[in-house]
């Protein structure tokens, strides 16, 4: 897949695909889960987040039921901690229910590497033992190191290590947009 080759990155998706995959997303857990009674939707920050709660909002639309969601830092959990430059702490809410017993759906903007999502496991580890775990991302880029794979996926995109997939949420960034463009030759780093 190209880039611009002003280097601008090009949006593959918009405000209206992503609304429209989330709602596809909600529909898909609640097949899945054959409703939503145990679901629990943790974000990881900072968009995994917003697209929980935007989750969590279709899944009450859907099913006229409320759905616990919270978030979840993954930051102290890393592995790749002493190769970056620190970062600040996220905050991890779990809903007053806690999560033993019940099905999490992690939720995240881009799945690549896998060990966020590693990183995440841990963490749920630290928390409690849901019934099963499943994850849902807006974007899959590919590019696995590790054995993970989400359950629901908003939209595949094949992307080659030199690029980038930024997502852009209104709720932090003032506009909704998924961008594909060049990697930022000193950058490194999950995206």
């Amino acid at each position: 897949m190209d880039t611009h080759a002003s280097g601008v990155p090009r949006p593959v998706l918009e405000g209206p695909d992503i609304a429209r995959v989330l709602t596809r997303i909600a529909h898909e857990i609640v097949e899945r889960a054959k409703g939503a009674d145990d679901v629990v939707l943790l974000g990881i920050p900072t968009r995994g987040v917003f697209l929980g709660r935007r989750l969590a909002a279709k899944l009450e639309e859907i099913t006229g039921r409320k759905v616990p969601v919270g978030s979840l830092d993954i930051t102290m959990y890393r592995d790749d901690l002493r190769m970056h430059p620190p970062r600040a702490l996220a905050r991890t809410e779990i809903p007053g229910d806690g999560i033993d017993g019940r099905l999490v759906v992690l939720v995240d903007d881009v799945l690549f590497s896998g060990r966020t999502i590693r990183a995440a496991l841990d963490a749920l580890n630290d928390i409690g033992r849901p019934r099963a775990v499943q994850l849902a991302v807006l974007v899959d880029r590919g590019h696995r190191e590790l054995p993970i794979r989400a359950d629901y996926v908003g939209k595949n995109l094949p992307t080659s290590l030199r690029e980038t997939v930024k997502v852009q949420l209104a709720e932090e960034d003032g506009r909704d947009a998924v961008l594909l463009g060049a990697k930022p030759t000193a950058a490194a780093g999950e995206q």
